[in-house]
């Protein structure tokens, strides 16, 4: 019996997650309304906006994710600054397929690419002359099932539209 559960094992893929490569994609600061902006009290409105994409590169087993975050803050109507940082990764995956690979690299990625983002998010808006911008921490699995609840709702929407009256 024991030797059967050995063989079963061993014949298993076993679940292999690992980091190969972080590097930032893309990079960009915009100030327009300096140096007037520097004029008024620092109580800007501050916008976040987060997006996650994944990518096979090979046969091999490598992923690419890709994490987005574009920060705005405006005083009143005018933009204080602009910037946004596309961190990415390389991920080896192998053994993890279908709806658990999405998940893993919908969360998992985005989890160890997050804090990389948000340095160069805080450098650059301290080297354009502004106050330090710590972003809170982000829970990528519970934006992850919100994201399947939603587009699970959508589906039953266009089903419920398409279905026969």
């Amino acid at each position: 019996m024991a030797e059967e559960q050995a063989a079963a094992d061993s014949q298993a893929p076993q679940q292999q997650f690992t980091l190969q490569r972080i590097y930032t994609k893309d990079i960009s600061f915009e100030s327009p309304s300096t140096p007037d902006i520097f004029r008024q009290q620092w109580q800007p409105s501050v916008n976040i906006d987060l997006n996650t994409k994944s990518a096979r590169v090979d046969e091999e087993g490598n992923h690419e994710v890709v994490l987005t975050l574009t920060v705005t803050a405006k005083m009143d109507e005018e933009t204080a600054f602009l910037v946004e940082v596309q961190q990415a990764g390389i991920f080896f995956v192998v053994g993890i397929e279908g709806e658990a690979l999405r998940q893993v690299l919908a969360t998992v990625g985005p989890n160890i690419l997050f804090p990389y983002a948000r340095e160069s998010i805080d450098a650059l808006v301290v080297k354009g002359g502004f106050p330090p911008l710590m972003l809170s921490p982000v829970n990528f699995e519970a934006l992850y099932r919100q994201a399947v609840a939603n587009q699970a709702q959508q589906e039953n929407a266009v089903a419920q539209e398409d279905a026969p009256a």
